[in-house]
């Protein structure tokens, strides 16, 4: 069985990651060679568009991170969580729920909701 909760801290950790080189390390790890992300900002698939994407959201987003408020909850190969985006310590300016896909310990698929953006 996939350990979840380490899967997962590393998907956030991809987000958070600045170094180009590091980030796109991450993203062979994490997730499947043809990985699909959709949200509903857009929807990427493949290493290449992932990093893109997470380089555009850090571009708007400079100086916030990623961060695991809770446990993740999975059964099969499925699992979902909730991230807040945000300064250490402070109100998160915006929190999504994301359910994933796994596969081979990897992720396959990202279905990403947006509860809160910022104005």
């Amino acid at each position: 069985m996939t350990d979840v909760r380490g899967l997962v801290e590393q998907y956030i950790a991809v987000w958070n990651e600045t170094d180009a080189d590091k980030r796109r390390a991450l993203v062979a790890d994490v997730f499947t060679e043809e990985a699909g992300f959709t949200d509903p900002i857009g929807a990427v698939t493949g290493h290449d568009g992932i990093d893109q994407f997470v380089a555009g959201a850090q571009q708007q987003f400079g100086g916030l991170t990623f961060s695991l408020p809770a446990e993740p909850d999975a059964h099969h190969h499925l699992a979902r969580f909730q991230w807040y985006l945000g300064m250490p310590g402070a109100e998160p300016v915006a929190i999504g729920f994301d359910v994933i896909e796994i596969e081979n310990g990897r992720i396959a698929k990202v279905h990403g909701f947006l509860d809160k953006i910022p104005a």
